[in-house]
């Protein structure tokens, strides 16, 4: 079949409740980049379901236990969120899956590999606001020689804001590849692996941008190539 014609099945992962503009613009997203989007949630479970990649998305923050931390008081957590997605982090590593793991996502994903998190920002910035906003105000500095840096195509641009949280220490196997100007861990991925990319903003909200859609595109591509 030609490549043209292979449309890799892209699970994207969300809560049980809402969610619903972040699962229609990363749909958007994987349909541009070549791909069938199908929404996971902890109702909607489809665990054995041939996927070809996976989105692990946005939301509430990680529950602390997870990383051998407090709990913070007046802090949304979703463990049966949590829960579910680390069963999906389990099979896509297990299998090779291709991952594209977005703000939460990406904190999940370093936890489930022995990695911490900072769980309240604040103190770290110098430089950054601790604003929220899906407006590319923040600035990104990218590693050389990395993925990331081969689908933005540059080693410096602006993107979004909509954590409270970061990673702290690094989970076993990835490699910091994008960082604020306040030094806090904006990217990760594993060169090891066919794709596996966390990253801290959200490329779903910016893809008007067209270094953002290739990061769906990496993704995508990736997965493509293992059918």
């Amino acid at each position: 079949m030609p490549e043209t014609l292979l449309r890799p099945l892209i699970g994207v992962t969300g809560p049980g409740k809402g969610g619903d503009r972040a699962w229609y613009f990363t749909r958007y997203a994987i349909i541009w980049a070549g791909g069938l989007p199908l929404r996971l949630t902890p109702r909607n479970f489809h665990l054995h379901e041939g996927l070809d990649g996976i989105v692990i998305g946005g939301g509430d923050d990680v529950y602390p236990a997870l990383y051998e931390s407090e709990v913070l008081p007046k802090t949304r957590y979703d463990k049966e969120r949590d829960m579910f997605e680390l069963l999906y982090i389990e099979k896509a590593l297990r299998q090779d899956i291709p991952i594209l793991a977005i703000c939460r996502g990406e904190q999940l994903l370093n936890t489930y590999l022995g990695g911490t998190l900072h769980q309240n920002l604040r103190n770290l910035r110098r430089y950054t606001r601790n604003r929220w906003t899906v407006l590319p105000v923040k600035t990104l500095l990218v590693e050389s020689d990395s993925r990331l840096e081969e689908l933005l195509g540059t080693s410096r641009c602006k993107i979004n804001s909509l954590h409270s949280q970061a990673i702290d220490q690094l989970g076993e196997g990835l490699r910091v590849v994008g960082r604020d100007l306040d030094n806090i861990v904006q990217a990760v991925e594993d060169p090891s692996r066919l794709f596996l990319m966390g990253v801290q903003w959200h490329p779903e909200y910016l893809l008007y941008m067209s270094r953002q859609r290739n990061l769906f595109h990496g993704l995508v591509q990736s997965a493509r190539q293992a059918l």
